[in-house]
């Protein structure tokens, strides 16, 4: 384990405790491996959690509770119903309103005495060192690889410890990244993989309980880190696989070569993560902004009214398609398009949909580069015709 992070041990040789903290962290107290001198480096401390969402829940919760003195929490989004299955920091009365106004509610509540910095916007290059900065240590609570790499990269050009964890379906994975004591992730994934290879939580799902056994353990790790005791995730990977109920471990080491941290690092500031991980931006992805290409729900409810009806192929996987579908539409999952190709007519025209339109537009490119020539992607998929044509619909 590493020595508590720089600052701490100064600071906390100046708090105090009134009795009613006293109180509240008295089984921290009576730890030899905690007490007085440990919770106030806890109560000196400062943890910025990047997102209130799954992994961002039980880390407020827990890091409130456990007394740390301030926590930032950066996000932009707002609850929605298909949150609450995961996110226990948000109640179904929440519904509608910004994730950082009911965190900070519900984290006040359970400790008063921690002061809460909230951050509503999107973190990215132009503000990710300023808001990371002030802040003893970053937690990683996101679910998307252009932030993973921005959260890693920041983290190390500040020198300050980087929290990882990441969520999928049953499986888990958490880890320390702070060079020079251990590798950055860089380290792990020199390369993001391609575009759409690797689906999102909305896409794939998650089960509810995993991101409390990953959050947990990401603050597990914050908190030894500010106490300086007990052996660190630095230099390893927990991977947690729920269905088996197993934890293995694989040791990361640091790349000499690596970009970032390595001996001869080329990456000296922050770079575009959008275009790094492949995702075009709005100006960029020609291939799928022409309207012959696109077609909105209006559209094709009308179309779906005349005559000759459109084909509707639903990309979506089959548990998707038993929660809702398109009338008439034909499944056939992404993951299967390129063998199941010959079921499709070229000469009678296609509208491609999936939950929101971007496993379709995938699936637009592909029969386009097949020699399809009537296809086209629906925009906003089903959650699009949910929201304008048909308001009983159910959504996920």
């Amino acid at each position: 384990m590493i020595d508590s992070i720089p600052g701490i041990a100064d600071r906390a040789s100046n708090m105090t405790f009134s009795q009613n903290e006293i109180q509240r962290y008295s089984r921290h107290l009576i730890m030899p491996e905690v007490g007085m001198t440990g919770q106030k480096k806890l109560k000196s401390a400062s943890i910025l959690l990047i997102g209130a969402g799954g992994l961002g829940s039980p880390l407020g919760l827990y890091l409130a509770a456990a007394g740390i003195g301030r926590l930032g929490l950066v996000d932009f989004d707002v609850v929605d119903h298909s949150n609450l299955q995961r996110q226990v920091l948000h109640t179904t009365a929440d519904v509608g309103r910004p994730k950082l106004q009911s965190a900070a509610e519900h984290l006040q509540a359970i400790n008063p005495e921690v002061a809460l910095d909230l951050y509503e916007t999107h973190i990215s290059s132009a503000n990710a060192m300023e808001l990371m900065e002030p802040y003893d240590i970053v937690i990683d609570g996101t679910d998307n690889f252009p932030t993973r790499y921005l959260v890693n990269d920041a983290c190390v050009l500040l020198g300050k410890p980087n929290v990882y964890g990441s969520i999928f379906r049953f499986d888990g994975q958490a880890s320390v990244f702070h060079p020079p004591h251990g590798p950055c992730y860089r380290c792990l994934f020199p390369e993001p993989p391609p575009p759409g290879m690797v689906p999102s939580c909305a896409e794939g799902g998650v089960l509810g309980i995993l991101p409390g056994t990953i959050g947990v353990i990401q603050a597990t790790e914050a908190v030894k880190l500010i106490l300086g005791t007990g052996k660190s995730l630095i230099g390893r990977l927990m991977i947690y696989d729920a269905l088996d109920m197993t934890f293995r471990e694989m040791k990361i080491r640091r790349n000499p070569e690596c970009p970032l941290c390595g001996e001869n690092p080329t990456i000296k500031e922050l770079i575009d993560y959008e275009q790094f991980c492949g995702i075009p931006s709005q100006q960029e992805d020609t291939s799928l902004s022409e309207p012959n290409w696109e077609i909105n729900v209006s559209d094709l409810h009308a179309q779906i009214q005349g005559d000759p009806k459109p084909f509707i192929l639903d990309v979506r996987n089959p548990v998707e398609y038993e929660i809702c579908k398109l009338p008439e539409s034909v499944l056939i999952p992404l993951s299967q398009l390129p063998q199941r190709t010959g079921e499709l007519d070229p000469d009678k025209e296609i509208i491609v949909h999936c939950k929101t339109g971007q496993r379709s537009a995938q699936a637009v490119e592909f029969l386009r580069q097949a020699g399809f020539q009537k296809v086209k992607n629906l925009l906003g998929g089903i959650e699009a015709w949910a929201e304008e044509i048909d308001a009983d619909m159910p959504t996920y």
